[in-house]
């Protein structure tokens, strides 16, 4: 297997390949927004803790997963490992059919850390391909036009979802509160639990044909054993613990998709404590968060680093980000909604400008540092959860807690995007 040469033109086919692979990736990871709410009501469950487990199952898998997805891509080549992870994403998609069956939240979180699986090695097999399908000097260009793919897959999947289990979950909350027996209780829930079958069948469907398709076509394959063998020769001396800024920025991207996922999968139920929110809202409130988001990252596109470096806008995002997060703790009703989706705007450019910083000057431990990187995914995970813990179990108002997880977030990331990634290597 020779490694690949970039390029002298991007090929088209290629990139929409890699542009679907972005598109399955945020379809999938932003679903949690609406699976947050109808897992509460189809489960019955006693509090938002509960239910924010969606999103720990989800994104718990990168932290276990990211390495050994490296491992498995060594192995079996990225074609092949792109193929297997469109495999685990259906797999994934139909064990929500049994969850469904036998109401079984247990099984239902089970489903959604093995599609967590399958988008960790995918993650890890995909983005290599935006960096030799062309040339390098439009590398920026491809990864710009694959992540708006990513973000409007974001806004179509809660809308989609929304559409297809909210409206039946709405309702079937209003029968439950008249149902007088457990057994015209089950059954309601037993119903709106049906509802999760067809759409996931179709995913499955899809997911199959697309893993199917793929198999069979031409992709590049990546072979980077050469350059790991050249850098090691000059470079033998070091370890990966040589270069603490790649540790500083995987805990940056801890925080980075922690404030993400509680802008954008949180939302929904920060707006229904707001009460004084039209259900419309409620109901697609990840897409109104991913939609400023879309709009960031446009803005990032055009700005960086012609008039902007990427340091200052991780410094200016996290400060628009504390000011909106205050702003919504000291508002109510709609403007408060407002503000929690304007975060979306804050979080855009965090990724993109931590994650180059985090991996500069890893040389042959650059695969490596990227899968290091990608565990600190696993903060979608824990800061649901935390923000949970402290309104369901603590008892601290709602917007109070918000405030209290969201604040040190931004604060670690400023920290980093001014001094952290600058930690110099050792040995």
């Amino acid at each position: 297997m020779n490694q690949i040469q970039p390029q002298n033109r991007t090929p088209v086919f290629t990139m929409v390949i890699c542009c679907a692979f972005y598109f399955i990736l945020g379809f999938i990871t932003w679903a949690n927004g609406s699976l947050i709410p109808f897992a509460k009501k189809a489960f019955d469950l006693d509090s938002d803790l509960q239910a924010f487990l969606v999103t720990f199952a989800s994104y718990i898998a990168y932290f276990f997963l990211a390495i050994p997805s490296s491992w498995i891509l060594k192995k079996i080549g990225f074609h092949n490992g792109l193929v297997l992870s469109v495999v685990v994403l259906g797999v994934g998609s139909l064990i929500f059919i049994p969850a469904a069956e036998k109401s079984s939240y247990v099984l239902f979180l089970t489903a959604i850390f093995v599609q967590g699986s399958g988008m960790a090695l995918l993650q890890t097999a995909v983005n290599p391909y935006l960096s030799i399908i062309g040339p390098i000097d439009s590398a920026a260009q491809r990864i710009a036009i694959a992540g708006f793919c990513n973000k409007a897959a974001g806004m179509i999947a809660p809308i989609v979802l929304g559409s297809l289990l909210l409206k039946g979950a709405n309702a079937a909350e209003a029968r439950l509160v008249q149902a007088t027996t457990e057994v015209e209780k089950q059954t309601i829930l037993n119903e709106l639990l049906d509802q999760l079958h067809a759409p996931y069948i179709a995913l499955a469907i899809m997911l199959a044909v697309f893993a199917i398709g793929l198999k069979f076509v031409s992709l590049p394959e990546v072979n980077t054993e050469e350059e790991d063998v050249n850098e090691k020769a000059s470079n033998s001396s070091k370890t990966i613990f040589s270069y603490p800024h790649l540790f500083l920025g995987s805990l940056a991207i801890f925080f980075c998709v922690a404030v993400e996922v509680m802008a954008g999968d949180i939302i929904g139920t920060y707006a229904r404590e707001l009460g004084a929110v039209p259900q419309v809202f409620r109901d697609n409130a990840t897409a109104f968060t991913l939609g400023f988001m879309l709009v960031g990252y446009l803005i990032g596109i055009i700005t960086i680093p012609r008039f902007i470096s990427q340091q200052a806008a991780l410094r200016v995002c996290t400060s628009v980000g504390i000011l909106f997060t205050v702003l919504s703790v000291f508002t109510s009703g709609v403007i408060s909604f407002w503000f929690v989706a304007l975060l979306g705007l804050a979080n855009s450019l965090l990724w993109p400008a931590i994650f180059p910083l985090g991996i500069k000057g890893l040389g042959r431990f650059t695969k490596t540092g990227s899968a290091i990187m990608i565990m600190g995914i696993a903060g979608g995970a824990v800061w649901p959860l935390l923000y949970g813990f402290m309104k369901d179990k603590l008892h601290i108002d709602f917007q109070h807690a918000f405030l209290y997880a969201m604040i040190p977030a931004y604060l670690y990331i400023v920290y980093f995007a001014s001094a952290g990634h600058k930690v110099k290597s050792r040995g």
